[in-house]
């Protein structure tokens, strides 16, 4: 369907539901102006006559009947109104004078009809519904009932000496109603029609005029995107409204084509930021302000993104700060910024860097990128470990399997060397088994450095960390024990799903875990805590001990490093493999004599365990 076509059909769809809508409202207010002027009349009549009724009533106390008695004076006045014809006259009357008046009664407390113009007093007259009702329901409502043939009631309440002594009940007949109804209803509905239907025509017939030049003005726009548009001269008073879109068509014809080339630049430019988005990046326009800012830029600044868009570069930075001087510096001279490091928000430290880009030797714009420094570091270090270890490893490899064959050489013959030497000389026997031990020890270790470096095939499975860490708690609990150790959890109530090697990420957090409990020898409390953060699942390992000395912290995770005794330098390097096997990772933050953290960093699973609720904080 043509947009023409289209726009035609909704204007003309819009003007023809107003009048509708409209209609609608007119024939309501019609019907429901007539259903209150009969509720209106019907009430009034029922008002008079009660009052009527109420003045008719005799003097009693000139009779035998006792006035102090209120039940004797009811049956007094109950067998005195059916024979009260000057009111029954009334009533009667009422209901010629009024078309829509079905019957007029006059009732008792209990609804027994002392007067009727329907049917024998002393009956019950059942109650019907009332009218007021009718009056205050919505349209169709009201025009149900008007056409569906039903009584009515309206009612006024009769008085004897200020006391409720019975009810004027007039009933209103929908039959009578709806003739007297029908006639105006039928004129508003023709005259609804005819409105609605005239809009119609006149709605089609005027948007299809106004909207006729449209096809001249897309036929601008299509000169104007194709760039053959020329821009019209003339004052703006010589042209009607569509010589005046033309005419600004043109015109921005004009200044698409000037900008064209820059914008191609531009996308090109905004294309490289894109692929760098890791980075902290702020794009500037030719007079400073900024058009582009990536999520980093938050945590740098301090401020969010909404608040930096648009805004210029003297708005952003001050000269408060080392930062703020270097960046004003370099916009005012118009000159780049090399790297340097510079302190930021939170205590953080990064680096930046100030390119401005050029086209044509005209400076359009700038670009300020700010990285982590410690990030930078951190990935440094990281690769510089992966690189050693893989060294190591490659060493490591190639030396335990050379030693491995001539280790069993060797025990083999010193066991037939002891079989001989013992009848010989018997007390060679100690010496020889001392020999013994320790290749046999040797032989351990070496088959410990053979299993560290063998490729292992992981069983990845779904699994909640929680649940891993209360299993370490509980393997750690007697060591924890001995050196009266508290181990505290402190993990959330929604779960928080990893896919892992249980086995291999167990030993993982068992070897940081009795790390800190070993560190702690006077005792004190561990806490292994657990949080989702962004697409990450987060565990800690907090120790009270004394620390790592700061010039051993970066040789913790090296194969065979180790600062206790008995320690053989391989849990820590462990930990990082398994880690890395789980494209996880594993940091660390140490104070002398305050303790040490383990951090654990692990890719967020799918939402797919069951939320099994826990306490937030347990101890064991």
């Amino acid at each position: 369907m043509r947009r023409k076509i289209t726009i035609v059909f909704a204007i003309t769809l819009l003007v023809t539901v107003m009048a509708v809508a409209f209609s609608y409202f007119y024939i309501s207010q019609i019907l429901a102006q007539h259903i209150a002027n009969a509720y209106e009349g019907a009430d009034r009549l029922a008002k008079q006559l009660a009052y009527f009724a109420g003045n008719d009533l005799p003097d009693l106390s000139s009779t035998r009947v006792d006035t102090n008695n209120p039940e004797a004076v009811r049956r007094a006045i109950s067998e005195y109104l059916p024979m009260d014809t000057n009111i029954l006259n009334n009533m009667q009357s009422d209901i010629a004078l009024w078309p829509y008046v079905y019957d007029v009664s006059i009732v008792d407390a209990n609804g027994k009809a002392l007067l009727t113009t329907s049917q024998q007093p002393g009956k019950v007259i059942p109650e019907r519904p009332r009218f007021s009702e009718v009056r205050r329901a919505h349209f169709r409502r009201q025009l149900r009932s008007v056409y569906d043939p039903s009584v009515y009631d309206v009612s006024a309440p009769l008085f004897l000496n200020a006391v409720p002594f019975g009810m004027v009940r007039i009933g209103v007949s929908t039959v009578f109603l709806k003739s007297e109804i029908t006639p105006p209803l039928m004129r508003a509905l023709y005259l609804s029609v005819a409105a609605i239907c005239l809009s119609f025509f006149l709605a089609a017939g005027v948007s299809n005029i106004a909207l006729g030049p449209l096809r001249a003005i897309s036929r601008n726009l299509d000169s104007v995107s194709a760039g053959e548009a020329e821009a019209l001269s003339g004052d703006e008073s010589e042209h009607d409204e569509f010589g005046l879109v033309t005419l600004k068509i043109a015109n921005l014809g004009r200044q698409m084509r000037d900008s064209r080339e820059i914008f191609a630049a531009l996308k090109d430019n905004v294309d490289q930021l894109m692929s760098k988005l890791q980075d902290g990046l702020m794009l500037f326009t030719r007079d400073s302000r900024v058009v582009l800012v990536s999520a980093p830029v938050e945590r740098f600044l301090a401020r969010p993104r909404s608040e930096l868009l648009g805004k210029t570069v003297k708005d952003i930075f001050a000269h408060d700060s080392a930062l703020g001087v270097a960046v004003l510096d370099a916009f005012a001279h118009r000159k780049p910024l090399a790297q340097r490091e510079f302190g930021a928000a939170a205590g953080k430290r990064v680096q930046v860097s100030l390119d401005f880009v050029q086209e044509k030797s005209t400076q359009i714009g700038a670009l300020l990128t700010m990285r982590d420094t410690e990030s930078v570091r951190r990935i440094g270090d990281e690769i510089e470990m992966s690189r050693r270890l893989s060294a190591s490893g490659r060493v490591t490899g190639g030396v335990a399997h050379e030693v491995k064959n001539p280790i069993n050489s060797i025990v083999l013959h010193l066991q037939l060397l002891q079989n001989k030497l013992a009848k010989l000389d018997p007390d060679t026997r100690r010496h020889m088994d001392i020999i013994g031990n320790e290749i046999h020890r040797l032989d351990r270790v070496v088959q410990t450095l053979i299993d560290f470096m063998r490729a292992r095939e992981l069983r990845l499975v779904d699994v909640d960390m929680r649940r891993l860490i209360d299993d370490v708690a509980v393997l750690a609990a007697p060591d924890a024990e001995q050196h009266g150790v508290n181990i505290q959890r402190d993990l959330p109530d929604e779960t928080l799903p990893i896919k892992a090697d249980q086995d291999f990420m167990k030993q993982a957090l068992l070897n940081v875990v009795l790390n800190g409990i070993q560190a702690m020898p006077q005792g004190g409390e561990l806490l292994i805590a657990a949080r989702r953060e962004e697409h990450s699942v987060i565990a800690e390992v907090r120790d009270q001990g004394a620390g790592i000395p700061r010039e051993l912290q970066d040789k913790i995770f090296e194969l065979y490093f180790s600062t206790k005794k008995e320690g053989s330098g391989i849990g820590l390097a462990q930990t990082y493999q398994i880690l890395e096997w789980h494209y996880g990772s594993v940091e660390f933050e140490s104070r002398e004599g305050e303790g040490t953290t383990f951090r654990f960093r692990l890719p967020l699973a799918a939402p797919n365990l069951a939320r099994e609720p826990e306490p937030a904080a347990s101890q064991i």
